[in-house]
């Protein structure tokens, strides 16, 4: 028998750049909820008002936004005032794992490995930056997702485009050193002493180009799972997922993005919380592989909806 959930929303479309994604996302979850028996509501961000989901009356909700308003802190804090429980993690942890900047140096001030990198405000600071972090390197917006407004730059001739492609989403802009290899995610689910990683997954894009067009239109792209890869590598990247997960304070449910370089070291990229959950997403196809269907990986995850800011008891 179902659990009583009470009146889901399922929060999606948002008013971010990855605002098609979470409208897929959003659909599959909510479709797959109502199948569980859930009675669940979809409710768009991006069109419906502040008001409107305050008079929608949700027991919980279900986040299945990407990116800005949605994956920063920005709604759960507003959750957080409403007192609606809500899946994924917190106002700090979701603020802190969508900038890409203090999500390095949270990593980096624990231990954990990833590619050296330098931020830079203006272009003026471009030269200086590109042969600090060395050739060839990765321009990115540090708090979009999706691989929106990234370039690999080979030296520095290409560097000012992309610098300025970059800047069009970000004041400012993180250049990181590129790492040669192979590309990985790992899932993780739970919080605390609960938390587990899900087994890792290798994407094999066409030319190792694994841009939105990749991630979510074309069937081109390749997926393997469980990554084949050594045994020791394979607990080194579960390792590794669930101490950067931690490390940030995530919870319920996110994905940690690798690189695996050609001497078997992983580098930490990035940590997603409010991971795609479309048919190309790549949580459900972990989850699949660790014996879950898409509908129990909604269900679980539901079932660690909450508010995670609590006054004292004897207050």
């Amino acid at each position: 028998m179902t659990k009583a959930y009470g009146r889901v929303g399922v929060l999606y479309g948002g008013s971010s750049a990855e605002r098609e994604v979470s409208l897929m996302s959003g659909e599959g979850v909510c479709s797959a909820l109502r199948s569980a028996g859930v009675d669940a509501h979809l409710f768009d961000t991006g069109t419906r008002s502040l008001q409107e989901l305050v008079v929608a009356g949700f027991d919980r909700v279900f986040i299945a936004l990407h990116g800005r308003y949605g994956e920063d802190g920005t709604v759960q804090g507003l959750l957080e005032l409403m007192g609606v429980p809500y899946t994924g993690s917190g106002v700090l942890a979701s603020s802190l794992a969508m900038d890409k900047i203090m999500t390095k140096k949270i990593w980096i001030n624990v231990g954990l490995p990833t590619p050296g990198y330098a931020v830079v405000q203006h272009e003026d600071e471009l030269e200086a930056a590109g042969r600090e972090v060395g050739y060839p390197l990765m321009v990115k917006p540090p708090h979009e997702g999706s691989t929106l407004g990234i370039t690999k730059v080979s030296d520095e001739s290409e560097l000012l485009a992309a610098y300025r492609l970059a800047a069009r989403f970000d004041d400012e802009v993180l250049l990181e050193a590129f790492v040669q290899g192979r590309e990985l995610t790992v899932p993780v689910l739970g919080k605390g002493r609960e938390v587990r990683a899900l087994p890792a997954i290798e994407i094999i894009a066409p030319g190792g180009n694994y841009d939105y067009e990749h991630k979510y239109v074309s069937n081109d792209t390749r997926y393997e799972c469980p990554a084949p890869v050594e045994k020791k590598t394979t607990v080194e990247l579960i390792r590794l997922a669930e101490q950067a997960y931690t490390a940030l304070g995530c919870e319920g449910w996110g994905r940690a993005d690798f690189m695996l370089d050609a001497q078997g070291q992983p580098w930490l990229l990035e940590m997603n919380t409010s991971p795609g959950m479309t048919s190309h997403s790549l949580v459900p196809m972990g989850a699949k592989a660790a014996g879950m269907t898409y509908a129990e990986l909604c269900l679980a995850i539901l079932d660690t909806a909450s508010c995670k800011v609590r006054a004292p008891e004897n207050a």
